[in-house]
């Protein structure tokens, strides 16, 4: 880490085409009609604003722009998304103006079994014209020799299906995860490029986006739910899911404004743990 390198914020202005509205709501098989200019914006669908921008000069050999400038230097350490809090209040809609400030509020690196980790947080605040999105995301880099894993906080034990309410299988293939890459401008090698994924970083496979997982996650909480809409989405990476299986999403209650989700290796194992906040539908434009 460079001891020249300070915090600063970014401010952003874009906006969620009702184009790509359209996009994900293919992508994610999603029920109903794709939310038109002025409809409601579901929760997580504001990262299909604020791609991240970069020359092709700029990127990484991963495929992501180079750190030091916005995020913290980390010396060419391989990336994951660990986990993100996403707290809406009031109302965003497609097609809207939307403004967006982020900024790095933790850099803490730790020492494990594979080696230094590097955790960094991101704070960002997005805002329209009837309503706000606060968002907190951690990025992990660990040094290079073997495929990052996120430290697991839940124990590999095989998840019960009968403790589950509600069950879908999405199959993961590579057009699957090329569309998201596309969608969000996501120039992540291991997302696309079997080659790199396997031949550098260590992977067995593709690996499925943790953003992806968190939008069908999120998207699974909506349809058992018709009646609700999602306020607040939390969740963590436990270990990384790859091409080739179906994912396994899980959900249950656990109040009546909360449930559970979960996506399972196909071992059974949690790849990702997920929470919902829901509140009754009508109280969207509040």
């Amino acid at each position: 880490m460079s001891r020249s390198w300070a915090p600063s914020s970014l401010h952003e202005r874009d906006r969620v085409s009702a184009r790509a509205a359209l996009a994900l709501h293919d992508l994610l098989e999603a029920a109903g009609e794709p939310p038109q200019e002025g409809d409601l914006l579901p929760v997580l669908w504001h990262w299909l604003a604020f791609p991240p921008r970069a020359r092709q000069s700029e990127l990484g050999r991963d495929g992501h722009p180079t750190t030091g400038t916005f995020l913290p230097p980390t010396g060419g350490r391989q990336r994951m998304f660990a986990g993100a809090t996403v707290v809406t209040s009031g109302r965003l809609a497609v097609e809207e103006r939307l403004g967006r400030t982020s900024s790095v509020s933790e850099v803490r690196e730790t020492r494990g079994r594979s080696g230094s980790l590097v955790f960094v947080t991101v704070d960002r605040q997005l805002r329209g014209t009837a309503g706000t999105v606060q968002e907190r995301d951690t990025v992990v880099y660990k040094e290079g020799g073997s495929a990052p894993q996120v430290p697991v906080t839940e124990p590999l034990v095989g998840e019960d299906a009968a403790a589950w309410t509600w069950v879908r299988s999405v199959p993961a293939d590579p057009v699957l995860l090329f569309r998201f890459s596309a969608l969000t401008y996501n120039a992540h090698r291991i997302h696309y490029d079997r080659d790199y994924a396997v031949g550098v970083e260590g992977y067995p496979g593709l690996v499925v986006h943790g953003p992806l997982q968190a939008l069908l996650l999120a998207d699974l909480a909506g349809r058992v739910l018709p009646g609700r809409t999602v306020s607040e989405f939390s969740f963590r990476s436990h270990a990384p899911v790859f091409d080739g299986a179906p994912l396994e999403l899980r959900a249950r209650p656990t109040t009546p404004d909360e449930v559970e989700l979960a996506v399972l290796t196909p071992l059974g194992r949690r790849a990702m743990s997920a929470t919902a906040t829901v509140v009754p539908r009508e109280e969207e434009s509040s």
